[in-house]
């Protein structure tokens, strides 16, 4: 019985695909018409620049498969330069001040430019995910590897959430532009030391009302604030 219903489901799907083309669907990486511009073709036209850190190098991989897909790429058209952050944040504490789970946060902000002598600014957008783990306590070969993956999928979906925005560009030219910067409140940073001559030490609080040292949430990567956030100085 369950066959026939997922072969009736199959044939109800296949019914409807012409009727989407009518209501304005389109598909993202298809083509409309021979006049419009191919969107795989063009993402394959796209070199992703070095991103420094292990991370980023893992997110570059994964931005450069996701790019050229199972075609050989020719990055010859346009250079995507990534910025990518993580954060750790330690949630679930327990009376012993350990922590049940460990979620990590991922940003990235992307800018797609022209391959020329003056290389001109053609869309900006930013991505965020977050996934997690719960910790093994005293199992430090485990606890290497579960940080290890959990960067590895916050990478892989950082890296397809920004070339679905690139290929969204390459689509309708509509960016969604880069991420504001809002200025926040400080508060003392009563865990770190003073600096030489330089006051009280301070420390942002983030978007969720709360400082790093209230919630165990570390600093970005390459980052000087402690709220594990980007804020102008």
């Amino acid at each position: 019985m369950s066959r026939y219903l997922s072969l009736a489901a199959f044939a109800v799907m296949l019914g409807t695909m012409p009727l989407m083309g009518g209501c304005g669907f389109q598909p993202l990486y298809g083509t409309q018409s021979k006049q419009s511009v191919r969107v795989s073709r063009e993402l394959q036209r796209v070199y992703v620049a070095n991103i420094p850190t292990r991370f980023g190098q893992e997110m570059r991989l994964q931005l450069q498969q996701e790019l050229a897909g199972s075609d050989p790429e020719h990055p010859d058209g346009y250079t995507l330069q990534v910025d990518g952050h993580t954060s750790f944040e330690a949630v679930d504490i327990h009376q012993d001040n350990t922590s049940g789970r460990t979620r990590l946060v991922g940003l990235a902000n992307w800018r797609l430019y022209t391959v020329g002598a003056s290389p001109k600014l053609l869309a900006e957008g930013n991505a965020r995910t977050l996934d997690g783990y719960n910790p093994t306590i005293e199992q430090y070969f485990s606890q290497s590897l579960n940080d290890e993956t959990v960067e590895q999928r916050v990478a892989q979906n950082l890296a397809h959430d920004t070339v679905q925005q690139v290929a969204i560009w390459f689509r309708s030219h509509v960016a969604p532009g880069a991420a504001q910067k809002v200025d926040t409140a400080e508060v003392p940073d009563t865990d770190s030391m003073p600096p030489d001559n330089r006051g009280t030490p301070l420390q942002y609080i983030g978007s969720d009302g709360f400082p790093a040292s209230a919630t165990g949430r570390s600093n970005w990567n390459g980052s000087d604030t402690a709220t594990g956030e980007d804020h102008p100085r």
